[in-house]
């Protein structure tokens, strides 16, 4: 058995799940989201309080279809129930961010702002615009009810302009290190010829 497939995902207060054939779809406070589930694996609501997931033979696929479809569906109980959001920080002097009606507009350093969508359902909150120097970066919020739609938003801002490791300057979440690196040294006076 799949450690993380055979246990239930445990329904809040106020979540409800629905399975209709292979489409699964989970509602809650903070709204609905829908996933078709693959073949060889079965979803049931047990008395309205666990969702269990079971699967339908012992193949290598099917028991990893066991553990990715329960993890799937947590994560939709989880997002309508309290949500997800990610932190983002640029760094660079003259960086920032603005949104403008369904586009997330950066400013990072190109001779061009790059324009982002911001997809249906995610929230975009700047809590600060421009950097200020080196040391206090733009920050902003991504939220959400799908992960996975705040996490592949969330990498497209950051490939916008990765950081650069030897001034730091670029896109990073908020708490990431990077490793930085020493830059050239110039050789003293006196040498070459």
């Amino acid at each position: 058995m799949s450690r993380i497939g055979k246990k239930p995902v445990a329904l809040p207060s106020g979540v409800k799940v629905e399975v209709k054939g292979s489409l699964v779809s989970v509602t809650g406070p903070k709204g609905t989201l829908t996933w078709t589930h693959p073949a060889g694996v079965s979803v049931a609501v047990e008395q309205g309080k666990e969702v269990v997931v079971s699967r339908a033979g012992d193949s290598r696929e099917y028991r990893t279809l066991h553990g990715t479809t329960r993890a799937l569906i947590n994560n939709m109980v989880v997002g309508v129930s309290s949500g997800y959001e990610r932190k983002l920080e640029i760094y660079g002097t003259g960086y920032g961010c603005a949104v403008s009606g369904k586009t997330l507009d950066l400013t990072v350093g190109y001779s061009h702002q790059v324009k982002l969508p911001i997809p249906a359902g995610v929230k975009v909150d700047i809590e600060v615009a421009q950097t200020k120097g080196d040391e206090t970066p733009a920050k902003l919020t991504i939220s959400g009810i799908d992960k996975q739609v705040i996490g592949q938003f969330a990498r497209s801002i950051k490939d916008a302009r990765p950081p650069e490791p030897y001034k730091g300057k670029g896109v990073r979440y908020a708490g990431e290190q990077i490793r930085r690196k020493a830059g050239k040294a110039f050789a003293g006076a006196g040498g070459g010829g």
